[in-house]
Parts: C-alpha cells; structure tokens; sequence
C-alpha cells in the first residue's frame, strides 16, 4: 500500500469515526468508541480514557481490558504518573519501556510486572482559548517500543477528535439535565400550591429555603417532595 493509499484509508477511517461519535448519545458511549477506535487504529492492546469530573478529581470513563484500570488505579490512588502528568500539564507522555524508564520507577515497576511495557498518555484538550484539559487518552502495549511516530500522529488526531465529540456529549447532557430538572421543580411547585394554595412564588419559595436549609440541590428537593410528597426534614 502507497503512502497515498494509506492517508485515504486513514482518512476514511476517521470520518467514519467522527460521524459515529456525532452519533453517540452520551459520555459514556462516545468514550467506548474512542477506546473501540484506538484498538483498531494504532499499534495497541489495550485503551482507556480518564476524565475530569465535576468535582475536578480524574476518574477512569472507559477501559478496553481490566489492566487498563489497574494501570489507571495504580495513579490515581497516588497522584503520580504519566496520567497523572498529562493531565496536569496538558502533554502527551511517552514510555517506550517501563522496564527501562526511571520517571516514575515504583509505578512503572508494577505495571511491568501486569505485562505492560509501552505506554502513550494523550491529553484530551478543548479547543477555546484556556486549552482546559478534560481528560486523557491512554494507550498500552505489552511490547517495548510499540509506538511509532506515526501511532503518536494518528493518537493525536483521535485525541482532538474525541475532544471535540466530549465537549458536545456534556454539553448536551448538562442541557438535558437543566430540562428534568426544571421539570421535576415545576411538578413540586405544583404539589405545593395544590395542597397549601399558595402562588407559584411562594411554592418556588419554600423549595428554595428547604434547599438551602437542608444543603441540597434543588432539583433533588423537588425530586424528594414528587417521591414521598413530603418536604425533607
């Protein structure tokens, strides 16, 4: 296969996946796909994504084998490694031997011995102007040297890929979120001005208080109150 064949292949390849994530219906299968993906496309055994949640703490989001997340625990549990670093610093890391590299000895030491020796950590970065990383790419090999110029490349471009697919999954989710929320608030102000006749001010008033005197989300107040029909205590 010439070089041109190959670019259309790839090419081909990638419009295939940014039509299948386009077509995700979430986080969480937008994720499968890009691990999915990465098996196919580059010189990998095993893939998996972490993400930063709400709460700003890395999470794993998807693994293609259950060394993956040992790989992933071993870091996370510590907040040292190549995860770790690329998340932090929004660079891909790149261990061409954990046998051999000395940045992080007593992680890489373990996942030597789970049967990993290649491993290539890409970050997942929105495009806007502050760069925030949202997440990493994790791609492993239990072959020392497995990752080409051309894998970090292609690693790349799904990285930007899966980037753009996650930032539209979460923002579509956190819009369909603010919609049953305000519907479930809706229904508790309803419940309210139905049983103490009170205006929708005044309804929207007490879950508000009940809110904050209680430390909880509104929309789990209203949800409560639907539940059982009775404001928390």
């Amino acid at each position: 296969m010439t070089d041109q064949d190959l670019a259309a292949t790839s090419a081909d390849a990638f419009a295939r996946l940014a039509i299948e994530l386009h077509d995700a219906p979430g986080v969480e299968e937008t994720v499968d796909a890009v691990v999915q993906f990465a098996l196919q496309a580059l010189n990998c055994t095993y893939a998996g994504v972490a993400l930063y949640s709400r709460g700003s703490q890395a999470e794993i989001a998807a693994v293609t084998d259950p060394v993956v997340r040992d790989v992933y625990d071993l870091q996370l549990s510590t907040q040292n490694g190549p995860l770790v670093t690329a998340l932090r610093n929004r660079s891909t890391v790149l261990i061409r031997d954990t046998t051999a590299d000395d940045r992080w000895p007593e992680w890489a030491a373990k996942v030597a011995a789970l049967g990993v020796r290649s491993v290539l950590d890409v970050p997942l970065a929105t495009g806007d102007a502050t760069r925030s990383t949202v997440g990493v790419l994790g791609l492993y090999s239990p072959f020392p040297d497995a990752f080409t110029e051309d894998d970090e490349a292609i690693a790349h471009i799904l990285a930007r890929h899966a980037s753009v697919a996650l930032a539209s999954a979460r923002h579509e989710e956190s819009m369909s979120q603010a919609v049953d929320a305000r519907k479930l608030v809706g229904q508790a102000m309803g419940i309210l001005m139905e049983r103490f006749d009170v205006d929708g001010d005044r309804a929207f008033a007490i879950l508000k208080r009940y809110s904050q005197d209680t430390n909880t989300k509104l929309r789990d107040v209203a949800q409560q109150l639907i539940d059982t029909r009775k404001l928390p205590r």
